[in-house]
């Protein structure tokens, strides 16, 4: 039989110890009912573990009962949420393991350091696994191009993100960069990493072997990060820089360091289990690994590896230190795991072992400071349904309805400089995109990112995508777009869409009306997942994104960005968004001019209003099949779903890229010009090809929409748009290359 459990040193009394879990964000009930699972009270570092480990954002104690019905299977998955990473078979006897993660609140608080662990703590995920990471992405927003702190936030986010991923050699590839006033107070930063490994190499977390060594890897533990995934489950409010030493610092060349040791020693068979240390750190990784396990953990917390004097054992828990990861070794393969690690010049040490006790217990000097169950603090963690209120629907705008205050010329080049669609060559250049020699794609040259598997003809097609705007107008037409959205971006490029990892963004889920954005993106999410074969396989929730309190909330726009990862059996015949000269343009998918929370009725007209364009998910499988079908036969050379912006904005994105004129057919009658032109109807590519009329039989033949839009013509320098004068090629450019760094020139 078990020992019965001892009691700690330093028990906290009642009053002392509620006041300390009200400022830890445990509420009264809560609190009672850490009470009741120890039969007494707590230590200060019991109460530290409970806080971080019931916090929303380690516990989803408000979203789990709505991520459950997320569809998580498919033949060809792996491993779905519940592991550090999604794992998809790919072919080959390899997997694609990959996630997204939100560093929000960091980011906001210190953008440099926030962004840059962000990055590092996404491929810390992937490469426990076993997986070498080959590919970062990001899905960026940012407040109001005006507001004062939008080009400081920008300025230090970028910089972080490609200081930590240059530096740690992982190309950045991907990504997506919005703006709008939602995010003045609370900008998000949402990383992204995609891995390979051999499918008969993957390391789980779940702890086994009574008496197996715990051993603690990487960097130092230092006092950085304490309390921030309590601070991630928090509104900000006026006192938000305060909360600077809740950040992280982060270290890509330690990072480097250690992808490598770790990957040596998973060449081995010394590993049993393996965890990040990521959002409340050393406590989360071994309450997960030994809860997982079904076993007791007991550790040592002297033998930690600390980098600055004196720290506690709460300290040393709570820490949010970059750079270190938790293994469960083997007997006797504790001296091949240290020569490997000490070969790299990273800290080594055991620090504890496995039992038979089901209980985490902790001592500290000989002191115990802990001795808490396991099994009650996962089975026992707050679980909410919380009140949901549905958003009010829109009606959908009649585009006749809608005068247009300018012309066709002037509109194009005010969209394709503004904010949302501007050229992100600031920010791509600052990323190392073809670290490695396998990026086969980079941005701007394609949909989606297209990266080579070393010595193979395959490739991964990624991207990231969310229009927060359709999810405030209907969050289930937005969380069923967000989701096809990728699939097209994906279908583009010719690479078949497998799975997707999600980031769900949204403000303070006590408000009701917040949990009904929630659950309605989670319901079309569902829907678009199941109509497309596109399961979700891992993902975040960041909650609590806003600012001012409560009495004046100011929550962002509901944000579930969609990380989405296909595969292409030859990566050349992968195709990107610039067509040849003298080839036809195709327009696949049905146009009706649908205006509603267009960019068009917001930059043009100074409107944000109606309802979102409508997600047909039959017909975007349908038009999805149909062109990833002539992508991989050869009668597409380059294809362009339409999205921000419309089919204009599409062609002059196409046209741009070639460094081609274009000469573009006259509107079909019964659509006011302007709606045809700018309307965001779903389902459409714009696809370059030989023979439009051999691809026109063939839509019709399927059923498809179709219709012959341009033709490229290479010495004309411009869109020849009948009606309306010449649109010059070097204007659009400029307008669309000159935003970024003018709003950037003095940052």
């Amino acid at each position: 039989m078990p020992n019965a459990p001892e009691t700690p040193a330093n028990l906290l009394d009642e009053a002392k110890a509620r006041g300390l879990a009200k400022d830890f964000g445990l509420k009264g009930d809560e609190f009672d009912n850490v009470l009741a699972i120890l039969g007494r009270n707590p230590s200060l570092t019991e109460l530290g573990i409970f806080s971080v480990m019931w916090s929303e954002h380690c516990s989803y104690k408000s979203s789990r009962v709505w991520l459950k019905e997320l569809p998580t299977k498919a033949p060809w998955v792996i491993h779905g949420p519940g592991e550090n990473a999604g794992v998809i078979d790919i072919g080959d006897g390899l997997a694609a393991i990959f996630k997204m993660e939100s560093h929000n609140h960091p980011s906001f608080i210190e953008p440099y350091q926030g962004a840059a662990t962000g990055v590092g703590g996404i491929l810390r995920d992937v490469f426990t696994m076993g997986a070498r990471p080959i590919a970062n992405l990001n899905a960026l927003r940012f407040g109001a191009v005006d507001n004062p702190n939008t080009k400081r936030i920008l300025d230090g986010v970028v910089r972080g993100i490609g200081g930590y991923g240059n530096c740690v050699g992982v190309p950045t590839v991907g990504g997506e960069v919005n703006f709008h006033p939602a995010y003045n107070g609370n900008p998000l930063v949402n990383a992204m990493t995609v891995g390979i490994a051999r499918q008969d190499r993957i390391f789980l977390s779940a702890a086994a072997g009574i008496g197996n060594p715990v051993v603690y890897v990487g960097s130092k533990t230092g006092r950085d990060g304490i309390h921030g995934a309590t601070m991630a489950s928090a509104e900000f409010s006026e006192d938000a820089e305060e909360k600077r030493p809740t950040v992280q610092i982060g270290d890509p060349f330690a990072e480097k360091l250690l992808i490598e040791a770790c990957l040596e020693l998973m060449e081995t068979d010394a590993i049993v289990a393996i965890q990040d240390m990521g959002a409340a750190g050393l406590t989360s990784s071994s309450v997960e690994m030994a809860g997982k396990g079904g076993v007791g953990i007991e550790l040592v917390m002297e033998n930690v590896p600390q980098r600055e004097e004196g720290m506690s054992a709460y300290e040393m828990m709570l820490s949010e230190s970059q750079e270190r990861m938790l293994m469960v070794l083997k007997p006797g393969e504790e001296h091949v795991a240290e020569a490997i690690f000490r070969k790299w010049e990273l800290d080594f040490a055991v620090i504890g072992h496995l039992t038979d006790t089901g209980r985490i217990t902790l001592r500290h000097n000989g002191v115990l400071e802990a001795d808490i169950p396991l099994a009650p603090l996962e089975s026992q963690a707050p679980l909410y349904r919380r009140p949901t209120v549905e958003t009010p629907k829109q009606p959908l705008l009649d585009p006749a309805s809608i005068p247009n205050p300018t012309t066709i010329p002037a509109a194009l080049k005010t969209l394709i400089a503004s904010p949302d669609l501007c050229s992100r060559r600031w920010i791509w250049d600052q990323y190392d995109s073809t670290v490695n020699g396998q990026t086969v794609r980079r941005p701007g040259q394609a949909d989606a990112a297209i990266v080579r598997l070393e010595d193979s003809r395959k490739a991964l097609a990624m991207t990231t995508d969310v229009t927060p705007r359709y999810c405030f107008a209907d969050p289930e037409t937005g969380g069923a777009q967000a989701v096809v959205e990728t699939w097209r971006n994906i279908t583009a490029t010719g690479a078949t869409p497998l799975a997707i990892t999600d980031n769900m963004n949204f403000g303070n889920p006590e408000r009701p009306e917040i949990m009904g954005q929630f659950a309605a993106c989670i319901r079309g999410m569902k829907a678009a997942c199941e109509a497309l074969d596109y399961p979700v396989v891992s993902g975040n929730v960041s909650l609590y994104n806003e600012t001012r309190g409560v009495e004046h909330p100011q929550a962002i726009l509901p944000t579930p960005a969609i990380g989405g990862v296909g595969v292409i059996e030859d990566a050349s015949k992968a195709v990107g968004i610039a067509p040849r000269s003298g080839r036809e343009l195709v327009l696949i998918g049905e146009t009706k001019g649908h205006l509603g929370q267009s960019l068009w009725l917001r930059e043009i007209a100074g409107r944000e209003e109606g309802a979102p364009p409508p997600v047909d998910l039959a017909a975007e499988r349908r038009h999805g099949d149909f062109v990833r079908a002539r992508i991989l036969s050869g009668a597409i050379g380059a294809c362009h779903d339409c999205a921000d912006g419309g089919l204009l904005v599409a062609l002059a994105e196409m046209a741009l890229a070639a460094n081609c004129g274009m000469v573009i057919e006259a509107p079909p009658p019964g659509i006011p010009a302007h709606a045809f032109w700018f309307g965001e109807d779903q389902a459409r590519y714009v696809c370059a090809t030989p023979d439009a009329p051999a691809l026109l039989a063939a839509a019709k033949a399927a059923g498809i929409p179709a219709m012959r839009i341009a033709q490229l013509a290479g010495t004309t320098g411009a869109l020849a748009l009948p009606g309306h004068p010449a649109i010059s090629l070097d204007e659009l450019r400029t307008a669309h290359e000159g935003t970024l760094p003018a709003l950037m020139s003095d940052a």
